[in-house]
């Protein structure tokens, strides 16, 4: 009987085991590095996995390069090292401890998203499934493909086009596009300002929008796939024009608003009309001939360049069962690089109600815990970058950089409240991550957005340059008990938040009810807003029993911290400077005490202190520094909500606060720490310390 070289496994047995076109034999010669050997009992064995693009599926994935005969070598597709290690737990589930899968440098093309299964499961923390990088290499999982075959148009100078025949034929159809690691933009108008909707926001059924004349072009509604795409308030809508009422200047796009899309004059721009394409940088895509065209920036070279297009809107799932095989377990995800998908519209448009909450990520886990993203990287992609859904607990999101996305960063929980405990979504680590350049297409997304879920911790993050809130704690309006609760938010950076494109936005933002969340010692600067509402600490709607200290928040547009309702929160040991229109907001009275604040430093030099509604007394203010730092201002010049401080004592606030320079180092380069003669320190306030701030080094964090 001949037998299988390595292992000598029974020819006639490797035939009852076939996976897919490839044989038992090529499986197991995939052992060639598993850490058997002659190693003693109760030593750990680690079975390992390579993967090249010059691999081939049919061979055993035990080698990192091919042999110079080209029989063995590398697999060819993460799928396929997948399948070979579930095959493995079906049929020698004790065989090895753990499993390793190293991916070599380059671009893998992505046919279909990759899919994790409570199969694929490390046995425990200590033997994980680990994916990762080979040593010194960067592979590039990518959900797209190159664009070829460029020919210049000799009819339009600058303008190159590509015939794409899956395109043509509809079984294709994009809505990105990169060129050399750059997302270009979709044809648009106007290219770097917007129209303006005339008068109040549309809230027909369909959409009714109010244009000004020569805006709009009745070829648009004609084309079927033009796009308007407006901003109202904390929000988006992105719909296809249908018609157009020359007379009346009103256009009637594809689909609803939502009730709570609402602004007047709201900006929008048009966006996928062939007579935008008018500058370098941009292209259109033409549905029904299949043909690309681009304008290239200078310097571009379309028969050298590296044009890709996205073919999937996922990348990566993690799909447990509670119903079949239990939760995807302790796999780990490092130093990979995931790239290129798309988003979709459909035939009515789209309307977000807050934070693109409607939009899912391209690595999208459920039923999955105890599992690790780290040291990995996110980009041009088209919604949120990783998505916590439905029972997923104990994740460790690590060290990953994260930009050029079309909606927020990391998504955490769902809308609903489970009744199933193993539905719940709790316990996750969010700690040293780069989130940048986020909402390139819903302008809504957040940073980290944490719904229906508790017990995590977001720390030492760096989230910049975006258009909504960099970081969204809870989704109840009102005061119901929720599981989002014993949340930690500390030690992030956050700044360039809002960049006057949408309303109504915080950097931290929360809602509902939160006992035993945190808030403390993170550094907030820059949140502007197009309107109303760039805030530097948002407690709105129903905002109870949450801690916010230590933190430092300036140069925010409306208010440093602002509450619009809740109850007992407290705010202490704060800084809040140089904030512009008002300093403290308070926006809606009730008969319960809203929240203490003491032993917070306000430092300003334009707009006030108190901004809103503070005149039925239902909150506490004591032991503060207040200090106005204009030329002209005076300490009896003071106003609390147009109270002098006397009158404001009278009332039974800040009784032991003082008006005084609180003599910070150097205001004018935002340093804020204070001389040792500040008069702050009789009030009680604690030097923030702030050198922990951001992403930390893998040392530091490990």
């Amino acid at each position: 009987m001949r037998c299988c070289r390595l292992f000598k496994i029974p020819v006639r047995l490797e035939s009852q085991f076939r996976l897919g076109s490839r044989p038992w034999l090529a499986l197991w010669l995939g052992l060639g590095l598993l850490v058997l050997g002659n190693l003693p009992a109760g030593v750990a064995r680690t079975l390992v996995l390579n993967v090249a693009t010059n691999g081939n599926d049919d061979w055993s994935g035990g080698l990192a390069v091919p042999t110079p005969s080209r029989d063995d070598g590398p697999l060819a597709t993460l799928g396929a090292a997948l399948k070979t290690v579930q095959a493995l737990r079906w049929s020698q589930p004790d065989q090895f401890d753990g499993v390793t899968i190293l991916l070599r440098g380059g671009t893998y093309e992505v046919e279909e998203p990759i899919v994790l299964l409570p199969d694929h499961a490390g046995s425990d923390a200590q033997r994980p499934l680990l994916i990762t990088a080979y040593p010194d290499e960067k592979p590039i999982l990518s959900g797209g493909r190159r664009i070829t075959g460029w020919k210049r148009l000799e009819d339009r100078p600058g303008l190159w086009q590509a015939e794409i025949a899956d395109v043509r034929d509809g079984r294709w159809y994009f809505r990105q596009l990169f060129v050399n690691g750059q997302r270009k933009m979709r044809a648009r108008t106007p290219n770097d300002a917007f129209f303006r909707i005339q008068g109040e926001s549309p809230t027909g059924k369909p959409v009714q929008l109010k244009y000004k004349e020569g805006d709009l072009r009745k070829a648009w509604a004609e084309d079927g796939d033009v796009e308007a795409v407006a901003l109202l308030a904390w929000a988006d809508l992105r719909m296809q024009i249908r018609a157009l009422d020359e007379s009346n200047h009103v256009a009637t796009l594809s689909g609803e608003p939502r009730p709570s899309n609402r602004e007047a004059n709201a900006q929008y721009y048009i966006e996928n009309a062939i007579d935008a394409l008018d500058q370098p940088g941009e292209w259109y895509l033409n549905r029904k001939t299949g043909v690309l065209l681009y304008w290239p920036e200078p310097g571009e070279d379309l028969m050298r360049a590296e044009v890709v297009a996205p073919r999937l809107e996922e990348l990566v799932r993690f799909q447990g069962s509670p119903a079949w095989g239990g939760a995807v377990r302790h796999v780990i995800l490092r130093d990979l690089t995931f790239a290129h998908t798309d988003w979709a519209l459909g035939p009515t448009g789209y309307a977000d109600t807050q934070a693109a909450v409607e939009i899912r990520g391209d690595l999208r886990a459920e039923y999955a815990t105890d599992c690790v993203i780290e040291d990995c990287t996110f980009t041009h992609l088209g919604g949120y970058g990783l998505d916590l859904g439905r029972g997923c607990q104990q994740w460790q999101v690590l060290g990953n950089e994260m930009f050029d996305l079309g909606a927020g960063a990391i998504r955490i929980g769902e809308t609903e409240v489970p009744k199933d405990p193993t539905a719940r979504n709790h316990g996750h680590t969010v700690t040293d991550n780069h989130l940048y350049r986020l909402g390139r297409v819903y302008a809504s997304g957040v940073g980290v957005f944490v719904l229906q879920s508790g017990d995590n911790r977001i720390a030492h993050n760096h989230i910049h340059d975006l258009y909504y809130t960099a970081i969204s704690l809870g989704w109840n309006w009102g005061y119901q008990e929720t599981p989002c609760c014993s949340n930690v938010v500390e030690f992030n950076h956050l700044h360039d938040i809002g960049k006057s494109l949408l309303s109504d936005m915080g950097a931290i933002y929360t809602l509902g009810i939160q006992r035993g969340t945190v808030l403390r010692n993170n550094l907030i600067h820059d949140v502007n807003a197009f309107t109303y509402g760039g805030w530097g600490l948002y407690t709105d709607e129903g905002s109870s029993y949450i801690l916010l200290e230590n933190n430092l928040v300036y140069r925010c547009k409306s208010a440093g911290f602002h509450q619009h309702y809740g109850r007992e929160n407290i705010v202490r040991n704060n800084i809040f400077a140089l904030n512009r229109e008002h300093q403290l907001m308070r926006s809606r009275e009730e008969d319960h005490r809203s929240f203490v604040f003491e032993r917070n430093i306000v430092y300003f030099d334009s707009g006030d202190l108190l901004g809103s509604t503070w005149t039925n007394n239902q909150f506490r203010m004591d032991a503060n520094l207040y200090f106005d730092a204009r030329p002209e201002a005076r300490p009896e010049t003071l106003r609390f909500a147009g109270a002098s401080l006397d009158e404001w004592r009278k009332r039974g606030h800040d009784v032991n606060s003082i008006v005084a320079d609180p003599l910070f180092y150097n205001v004018r380069a935002y340093n804020f720490r204070l001389t040792p003669s500040s008069p702050a320190f009789r009030t009680g306030f604690n030097p923030i310390d702030l050198t922990r701030v951001g992403v930390r080094r893998k040392t530091a964090r490990r």
